[in-house]
């Protein structure tokens, strides 16, 4: 991403501790484009002003985790998301039907889905929806429910009375934070309820997570994987963490980012 100016760039590390909880000094040097020692020094200033509390290797919010809005993410990691939805993409073939969990990156790949030909998407997301509701040659199936605005999609009992009625060749999520051995983390239970029946319901799961949310925890609420399912994220993911997927049997896919430098 552009590098920030120093007043931006700590109130962003604040804002993403917040919202993910404990991040490594090299995730957010990754993140930002600065030395290691650049960020320690923005992690100093945060402590002394009361913003954060200082971890070995990281900062921890002293507030409690928001959720943050769909709004707030789609402007977050935006060269990763691309990335990913890129490769992500390229797994799909015509006449396929596939399932999209709400999140900015699957936003980012029903963009790359509008110009495939005999395609069906069904998704939970608004964003999605709103992507592909002009694409002619695909067939676009929302399943409603109760409209959870912080994420503009849909969940409850009646979203997954649908999908109990469906079955897909892949199921795309997100992830507020993906753990080797806990799963996805989601704000609520409703969510990892749904997210669990939708990797149920397709042959083939992905998990689409950009390099900060890889061994975060900032809620309570975790889905159970399936047995098999891949995890694609970008460059920037810490290496000891592609490690412990990899050994826990997870198929990791990391995509290169390219991302624009500019002056500070």
């Amino acid at each position: 991403m552009a590098r920030l100016r120093s007043e931006k760039r700590r109130d962003e590390i604040a804002r993403l501790a917040a919202s993910h909880g404990l991040t490594s000094v090299e995730q957010l040097s990754a993140r930002f484009g600065v030395t290691a020692s650049t960020i320690r020094r923005d992690l100093a200033l945060l402590t002394t002003q009361g913003k954060l509390a200082r971890t070995y290797g990281g900062a921890l919010s002293l507030e409690p985790h928001p959720e943050a809005t769909l709004r707030q993410r789609l402007g977050e990691a935006h060269e990763a998301k691309q990335a990913i939805a890129a490769w992500a993409a390229t797994q799909v073939v015509p006449g396929e039907n596939v399932i999209l969990d709400g999140g900015s990156t699957n936003a980012a790949l029903a963009e790359e889905f509008k110009d495939f030909r005999d395609l069906s998407v069904s998704t939970i997301g608004l964003t999605s929806l709103e992507v592909l509701a002009d694409a002619e040659d695909i067939e676009v199936i929302l399943l409603g429910g109760r409209l959870r605005t912080v994420s503009q999609s849909f969940v409850g009992p009646v979203t997954e009375a649908a999908l109990e009625r469906m079955s897909f060749d892949r199921a795309f999520m997100g992830a507020d934070g993906v753990r080797a051995d806990r799963g996805i983390c989601e704000k609520d239970l409703q969510q990892t309820r749904l997210k669990e029946l939708m990797m149920s319901r397709a042959d083939h799961v992905y998990v689409l997570a950009h390099g900060a949310k890889l061994g975060q925890a900032p809620f309570h609420a975790w889905a159970v994987m399936p047995t098999h399912w891949t995890l694609v994220t970008d460059d920037t993911a810490p290496v000891e963490q592609v490690r412990i997927f990899r050994a826990a049997g997870v198929e990791v896919v990391v995509v290169e980012t390219v991302e624009e430098q500019t002056g500070a």
